[in-house]
């Protein structure tokens, strides 16, 4: 939908015209339903006008209207592109409420999957940004590991793209057979398509001409937006909060930061291609750890935390003390702490945040999630302004905007 504005000009001046275009929020280039009103003189954008809100859920209030375990589905609906990063921040933000203590191999479980999730949003990213330059090869090579991927999900939980998985102090149950075997598969032949779908892009004239100096932000404006994660490193500010302040015993591990240095398209490609190797290196690393467990710290998948972690199905079906453990806990009939915490985790779109404010009851009183997406959003009519609208298209794909984190 587009309506002709006439600009007037000076007496003697030609009469210029200016489009009103609506991009979204039902168009397949926004990649969600949102909507930016353009200005445009001819093929360039004069303005932008950003609207969010069409896909609102009112997730921060149906939360506080639900026990703990009632609002981990919630979490995954955020960025369902890395669903379970957005499940383990929040249990780990209920376990920091409760004081629980989780084992290391808890730790190191919830890293490979919360670095598998990145790597599925990042490749999904980035093969989306080469789909929008006129590249579709690359994403349908990568696909092939996302779904890879979410068979290793389905073999921990028996979901694959909204989660649900873990639990508070840990996981419902250990990880399979199956389950390690497709994971040392990924590890095995995902490093050889990650190498050639970078070759297929990185030094490519085509998709160079298309990304270098599109879109670029400095680090003090990105700063002053609120940006993290890869928007922000790619600008130059090598901020990460897997390193800032340590969660699961990231510390354990070592990898390292890429960082970009212009802010624009291309960088925020290369940072979350380099990001991806980085991740399967901290995989690696984890695997290695749980192998060389020894003794009964090698077959520990959750906290001793019994008043919030249902009990094994056998046993409810032969104690009463455990199928009213399991009652309770399902009905969410379990009183939390009087408390105030926040605690955020290095989502794959940047700081993905809890603020969990408890008045003792059964469910929060106060509930607000800090969802990267919205934050950098704002930037997006900044981004655009001056440039093609081909241009706007590939900017707000570097962007990785996705809808259901964006209204929330």
């Amino acid at each position: 939908m587009s309506e002709v504005q006439n600009i007037l000009l000076p007496e003697g001046s030609i009469e210029k015209q200016t489009t009103t275009l609506n991009l979204g929020p039902t168009h397949p280039a926004t990649h969600g339903v949102f909507q930016n009103i353009l200005e445009m003189d001819g093929e360039r954008v004069l303005s932008a006008e950003s609207t969010v809100g069409y896909i609102h859920r009112a997730f921060e209030k149906l939360a506080e209207r639900r026990p703990l375990y009632q609002i981990t589905p919630i979490t995954d609906r955020l960025n369902y592109c890395s669903s379970p990063i957005n499940n383990m921040g929040w249990h780990m933000t209920c376990e920091k409420l409760l004081n629980i203590q989780t084992p290391k191999r808890v730790d190191y479980l919830r890293i490979i999957l919360m670095e598998l999730a990145r790597i599925s949003d990042h490749l999904i990213c980035n093969s989306i940004v080469g789909v929008d330059t006129g590249a579709f090869t690359g994403f349908v090579y990568l696909m092939e590991y996302r779904e890879l991927i979410y068979e290793i999900y389905e073999e921990i939980c028996g979901s694959r793209l909204t989660t649900n998985i873990g639990r508070i102090g840990g996981f419902e149950r250990n990880f399979t057979p199956a389950a390690w075997q497709k994971l040392e598969k990924f590890l095995k032949e995902y490093p050889k398509a990650l190498k050639e779908f970078e070759d297929l892009f990185t030094r490519n004239r085509i998709f160079m001409d298309r990304t270098i100096g599109c879109g670029p932000i400095s680090p003090e404006r990105a700063l002053n937006y609120g940006f993290t994660g890869p928007n922000l490193r790619a600008a130059g500010v090598d901020y990460d909060v897997r390193v800032h302040t340590p969660y699961a015993s990231y510390e354990d591990f070592d990898f390292t930061i890429p960082v970009g240095s212009t802010g624009d398209t291309y960088d925020r490609f290369l940072v979350r291609n380099q990001e991806m190797w980085q991740s399967l290196h901290i995989i690696e690393q984890a695997y290695q750890k749980i192998q060389d467990m020894k003794g009964a710290a090698s077959d520990v998948y959750h906290a001793n935390v019994p008043e919030y972690y249902l009990p094994e199905k056998k046993d409810v079906y032969t104690s009463m003390e455990a199928l009213i453990w399991h009652f309770k806990i399902i009905m969410g009939e379990i009183e939390m702490p009087k408390g105030e915490v926040y605690h955020s985790v290095e989502g794959a779109n940047g700081e993905l945040g809890f603020y969990l404010i408890s008045d003792g009851g059964r469910t929060p009183y106060r509930l607000h999630f800090r969802r990267p997406c919205f934050i950098y959003y704002q930037a997006y009519e900044e981004l655009i302004k001056g440039s093609m609208l081909s241009d706007a298209i590939v900017v707000m794909s570097s962007l990785n905007l996705i809808a259901g984190e964006l209204d929330a």
